[in-house]
């Protein structure tokens, strides 16, 4: 994929957070495309509509892929998320196979968007350090300041 296709998959995760928050729930959204490009799910947090702490985009995505698809096809995808996957959600992308990772805005801004929000204790913990630490090489591509505002703005009036 080339970086034009990782914009184009990154605001089409925005619009998918957007529905997230349109239903109640924090604003984040997750897709998954394979190698040639055909978005294969596509996924909105639904921790608080549904109870359910890990329910995050990312988590909930993998959940579904990987009863849908085989570990060796996941690794020819990749996952797209419009903040940076947090340690919960880097591990279900590791051991769902998921080969690649792009996402919009880093977890250290999205930490100055949430605050102490208690909705979003956000980890410290780059994605690049908890797939570091693992067996796979999996590709990680991100922040993307091009479109940071665009990530920002879904964001805007919903943190305390």
């Amino acid at each position: 994929m080339s970086w034009k296709d990782d914009i184009y998959y990154i605001k089409k995760c925005v619009e998918v957070s957007q529905r997230a928050r349109d239903n109640g729930n924090t604003p984040f959204g997750a897709i998954l495309v394979d190698a040639n490009g055909n978005i294969l799910l596509e996924q909105e947090n639904i921790e608080i509509t549904e109870s359910n702490c890990t329910g995050h985009a990312e988590t909930t995505l993998m959940e579904k892929a990987s009863k849908k698809y085989t570990k060796d096809f996941l690794w020819q995808c990749t996952l797209y998320s419009t903040a940076e996957p947090c340690a919960m959600c880097a591990g279900a992308i590791y051991w769902g196979n998921v080969g690649r990772v792009v996402y919009g805005i880093s977890e250290k801004r999205l930490l100055e968007l949430t605050g102490d929000d208690s909705q979003n204790p956000t980890f410290d913990l780059p994605c690049r350090e908890v797939f570091a630490r693992g067996q796979k090489k999996i590709e990680v591509v991100g922040p993307f300041p091009e479109i940071e505002a665009l990530v920002v703005k879904v964001h805007e009036g919903f943190w305390s």
